[in-house]
């Protein structure tokens, strides 16, 4: 196990030579990878998003695919499409940008409802299905998905079943001012991305991926997820709760915590620091929330403080 850590820690000091002053983020997206889930990242244009996903599928061997989300952009765009082929007398499938490792989907809340709704079956079961034929992606299979925030020009909200299938809601932020200077001296150098060095096989991360699965979670640490969660389809200011897909996310997200911290079991901790980006798309806040001016961060900060933690009592 301690080799795999060893990757995995390789992986984030590649991708900090190039991703400066985000390191939790860094940290929390590669978290998210073992854990096997997609990612959200929402944020202004020019925080670095991009820049992210391009340098993780370099550390990671990844054969990845970027797609720039537009009004016109189809779902045979991402999916692939069947094309009759006159020489052999057949139809012939022709593979969509989605057959890949990694997918980068650029500005997703750009394009229509019925595009982004393209995503659905391939982000949940890994495959697509074109003209009744399902075909399996590549293993590793990871969808990161950048978008502005809701309120920018051109831009529409992401439907709830396709926000509940991303693990992990993230926000690059601005970069601290030390930050900040060294992102402008190394834009001096032509190719950035350049400086990434490939350091795990796409094997690799899949041996992370199974190591992080037998991970051992206790039955108090499950009542506590459970708890946590059942808190938030129950608070006087949310409309909308967290789903089970939102309990099963929380829970490998916490065994890939503990994987990263060398840990073959789970604590609260590990649960405490990863709720609110697990949650934080996924609940829809009621009228008496948004007239009292009440965030979501707020609500689920309350909720975590509210149920006693396993073990200290």
């Amino acid at each position: 196990m301690q080799e795999y850590i060893n990757k995995a820690n390789d992986i984030i000091n590649e991708v900090k030579k190039i991703v400066i002053g985000k390191d939790k983020i860094i940290k929390k997206v590669l978290t998210t990878i073992l854990a096997k889930g997609n990612i959200l990242i929402e944020d202004i244009p020019g925080v670095g998003k991009t820049t992210l996903a391009l340098a993780f599928s370099k550390a990671m061997s990844l054969d990845c695919k970027r797609l720039q989300f537009t009004p016109d952009v189809l779902p045979s765009d991402i999916l692939g499409f069947s094309i009759y082929n006159k020489d052999l007398d057949r139809f012939e499938y022709k593979q969509g940008a989605i057959m890949c490792n990694l997918f980068l989907a650029d500005e997703i809340n750009r394009t229509s409802a019925k595009t982004q709704s393209a995503l659905l079956e391939v982000m949940e079961e890994g495959k697509v299905t074109i003209d009744g034929i399902t075909r399996k992606v590549s293993k590793p299979f990871i969808v990161i998905a950048t978008q502005n925030p809701v309120g920018s020009i051109g831009t529409q909200m992401l439907p709830e079943s396709q926000l509940d299938r991303f693990m992990i809601k993230l926000t690059m932020g601005y970069p601290d001012m030390e930050s900040e200077i060294e992102i402008l001296k190394g834009k001096q150098k032509k190719v950035p991305l350049d400086e990434i060095n490939t350091v795990v096989t796409k094997e690799d991360i899949l041996v992370m991926q199974d190591l992080v699965e037998n991970i051992y979670i206790h039955e108090k640490i499950y009542e506590y997820i459970v708890t946590l969660i059942s808190k938030t389809r129950n608070h006087p200011l949310i409309d909308l709760g967290v789903s089970p897909r939102g309990s099963v996310a929380l829970t490998k997200l916490a065994k890939a915590t503990a994987f990263l911290k060398n840990r073959d079991y789970v604590v609260p901790e590990d649960i405490q620091e990863i709720f609110k980006d697990v949650t934080i798309h996924r609940i829809i806040l009621n009228t008496k929330a948004r007239i009292s001016n009440t965030s979501e961060e707020k609500i689920l900060l309350d909720i975590l403080n509210s149920v006693s933690v396993p073990g200290t009592k």
